[in-house]
């Protein structure tokens, strides 16, 4: 019998040595000079390799978070200092090292770490997503005062420090701002805080998916919460059977962050949502926004810079609430915006900051609706014109005038696709004339997550998924299914980022007689696939074809024809 051949490891002492060495010269770590140099199928294959050429045995991500830190003899501080971790596990001790060639490592183990502990390697990027989450309920925010008061900051009133949220606050209160720091710092766009039977869940949006992020036993707690973040929103805490909303304003590291809070009652007792809106980040991330920033097909954006520069007419983006409907919009704006055009705006609210762009903010309560806001505009000598949305006919009748007075309008409704659009204006009894006249394209879109490029995998899904996704056994041959496990560096959810897909409608002669005779949605899409309409579905799947995203989340965000 022949004897199987051993396979040559990924990984030798020569190699090792070779690899400390080229750290030193680039000032970098062992790990990540071996990452560079390639050869290993994931960063958790690296690490086993390591550790068998260091008898050191290695620990998954998933289990790092299933051990429960000891920061008694090791501190947070310490820990995140040495890039190492000291838990217990079955009454022993095990110390999780992220870079085991750390000058000088042993010796400060051996003077500071009183109790006998194993060894154990786990991958740099892991060892930080596990100090990130910890650091949730370890740090907390500069300082957290509603609204009204937030001007006493610079008077010498009391901030909240790290310090006296740990020696001087109440559990209920730390854990709420360390709540509010850690949602912001993991680029969360809202936080859900859901009251069940017993218990509190906290839930991160992240990218569009909700994360949970975790459970707190106990029903007085759950109320304890709603109810402090009700005094920071300026809410009635007595009040706890009909909705409310509200705001407050926090400074995290020097930052003004706006929390836009909603109180929905529920049958356990209160549900509470606060949306993150963080200005100063959306301003720098608008200074010099291009369509090319966010992800669109190059055929996607040369058609929409094309309906940007018409010297007239209408352009409409559609989609659902959170689609990026207003970044687009700026971002066309932003490229047409060479200061020689008088640019207005009317937004519920701003959320961006525009330089050169006159920015009128709604305000229902004073009177200044859009409707109304859009009049006054018309007289204020405009060239283009941004309405925030169209949300009635008195609206929509004042923006199509517009467009047909000689103004380029950008704006916004909600719709699924571009055909529900026309319904959605002939719902509100707008001349269908008027509008296809006024009209030059509709843009629908939608933010598709990024597989994490960390620990992205080739994986194929299983042909019954293949087919229930509408593409044929033969068709999946030409696509490059990936997935991603999940890393330290996405936080174990497998995408990290989202791009923009586009459906555009370009308005011809054909398919205005169709809009105007109101003909059946089935026409209209026929003659907008031969005018070269690209629907939602096919742009979707195109990022799968060539391994962007996972065949999930093309399911996910759009539906399957």
């Amino acid at each position: 019998m022949h004897s199987e051949p051993v396979a040559k490891p990924l990984l030798d002492l020569a190699q090792l040595t070779q690899a400390r060495q080229q750290a030193i010269i680039q000032k970098s770590t062992v790990v990540k000079v071996l990452e560079d140099e390639g050869g290993f199928s994931s960063p958790y294959d690296l690490m086993l390799e390591l550790g068998r050429l260091l008898h050191i045995p290695v620990l998954k991500m998933e289990e790092l978070h299933t051990l429960q830190p000891v920061y008694v003899e090791l501190s947070f501080a310490e820990a995140t200092t040495q890039q190492c971790v000291l838990f217990q596990r079955d009454g022993k001790y095990l110390l999780a090292i992220g870079d085991p060639f750390l000058p000088h490592l042993r010796s400060w183990v051996e003077e500071y770490i009183s109790v006998p502990a194993e060894w154990y390697l786990v991958h740099p990027a892991d060892l930080a997503a596990f100090f990130a989450q910890q650091e949730k309920s370890m740090r907390a925010m500069d300082n957290v005062l509603p609204a009204e008061q937030q001007s006493f900051v610079q008077d010498g009133i009391e901030n909240l420090s790290l310090k006296s949220i740990h020696e001087g606050t109440s559990h209920v209160v730390r854990l709420v701002h360390s709540t509010l720091y850690d949602a912001h710092k993991s680029q969360a766009s809202d936080i859900h805080l859901e009251t069940a039977p017993g218990a509190l869940a906290i839930k991160y949006r992240i990218d569009g998916v909700l994360t949970m992020i975790g459970v707190m036993q106990g029903t007085d707690l759950a109320e304890q919460v709603i109810s402090r973040i009700k005094v920071m929103s300026d809410l009635d805490i007595a009040e706890r059977r009909v909705p409310q909303d509200g705001r407050f304003k926090v400074s995290i590291q020097g930052r003004e962050i706006d929390f836009r809070v909603s109180i929905m009652p529920s049958i356990f007792g209160e549900d509470a949502v606060l949306r993150i809106l963080d200005r100063q980040a959306l301003t720098d991330h608008v200074e010099g926004l291009t369509l090319n920033q966010l992800g669109f097909d190059q055929t996607s954006i040369a058609t929409i810079r094309r309906l940007s520069a018409e010297p007239y007419g209408m352009l409409l983006v559609t989609g659902p609430t959170g689609s990026g409907k207003t970044t687009s919009l700026y971002a066309a704006i932003s490229e047409v915006n060479q200061g020689d055009d008088k640019i207005i705006t009317i937004e519920d609210p701003i959320e961006y900051q525009l330089p050169g762009v006159l920015q009128i903010p709604v305000n229902e309560k004073k009177g200044l609706t859009f409707a109304r806001g859009l009049r006054s505009i018309l007289r204020h000598d405009p060239d283009k014109i941004m309405v925030g949305e169209i949300r009635d006919a008195e609206t929509a009748q004042i923006a199509i005038q517009a467009a047909l007075t000689g103004h380029l309008v950008f704006t916004t409704v909600h719709a699924n696709n571009v055909f529900d659009v026309i319904g959605r204006f002939a719902h509100m009894g707008v001349d269908p004339y008027s509008f296809v006249s006024a009209l030059n394209g509709i843009v629908a879109q939608r933010l598709v997550r990024q597989l994490c490029m960390h620990c992205i995998v080739d994986e194929r899904p299983s042909d019954q998924i293949i087919l229930e996704s509408g593409i044929s056994l033969e068709q999946a041959e030409q696509y490059h299914f990936r997935s991603s496990k999940g890393c330290g560096q996405c936080r174990g959810s497998g995408y990290k980022g989202r791009n923009a897909i586009a459906e555009i409608l370009l308005l011809n002669d054909e398919i205005r007689e169709l809009i105007i005779s109101q003909a059946t949605i089935r026409r209209i899409k026929e003659a907008a696939k031969q005018n070269g309409t690209h629907f939602l579905r096919e742009a979707a799947l195109d990022r799968v074809k060539v391994g962007i995203t996972s065949l999930q989340e093309a399911n996910r965000v759009t539906i399957v024809a």
